[in-house]
């Protein structure tokens, strides 16, 4: 489980001209809420916030979020950012509670060399980046890993065969392929055109006998 820290304070003041301010004395607007706490509104330092985010996988990164004195566990469930600027807006904060699941997104992360791409030219195919689950905060990963090492051409994994953390349920289709080792792209355009072919047979070359001068009148 991946775990990082930030500072919050807390605000009373509310609204969008109080938000817009904020943000232009470089503070982020944010929000923390959880099971049985009542929504309370936060300040972060948005360079502080920026850094952090550029470091972790927001999804499934578990924040430890110190509030004036005080430490809460939370997960990161929105961030809001400027369409064009793509500065942070506003960020919205879960409060973990232990023993109560919550659902992340995990990141697949594919470890070695396919044996169809090592000894036949294959190619591998990444069909999917991460997988949704439900688990206990305790036993969340930062990611899944995929070793494809055995993976010949033409086999491929799916989200069945993912190793999941102890009690964690995959809320993805078990069937979804998350990836798949392919022929070299120049055989199989050839072998897709070879079975696209029809077979064909040779017309046999007509001989004639030449006709003898004045013989068609003959008849």
């Amino acid at each position: 489980m991946a775990t990082a820290s930030l500072s919050a304070s807390v605000r009373t003041d509310r609204g969008t001209g109080v938000a817009r301010k904020l943000r232009q004395n470089g503070q982020v607007p944010a929000v923390i809420y959880g099971h049985g706490r009542a929504p309370q509104s936060l300040t972060l330092d948005a360079r502080d916030t920026e850094k952090l985010l550029s470091t972790i996988a927001a999804a499934s990164t578990v924040i430890e979020l110190a509030i004036e004195g005080a430490t809460a566990r939370t997960l990161i469930r929105e961030i809001q950012r400027h369409p064009f600027k793509r500065h942070i807006i506003h960020i919205d904060f879960q409060e973990l509670v232990a023993g109560e699941k919550v659902t992340v997104s995990v990141p697949i992360r594919f470890v070695g060399t396919a044996d169809g791409v090592r000894n036949s030219g294959g190619i591998l195919e990444e069909t999917m980046h991460q997988v949704h689950i439900r688990v206990d905060p305790a036993a969340m990963p930062d990611h899944l890993e995929v070793d494809v090492t055995p993976l010949t051409i033409g086999h491929s994994v799916h989200v069945r065969d993912l190793k999941l953390p102890e009690g964690a349920i995959v809320l993805d289709e078990a069937s979804a392929t998350v990836c798949v080792c392919t022929a070299p792209k120049a055989a199989a355009e050839t072998t897709t055109a070879a079975e696209g072919e029809a077979p064909t047979t040779a017309e046999p070359e007509l001989i004639r006998k030449p006709k003898a001068e004045g013989e068609e009148e003959a008849k």
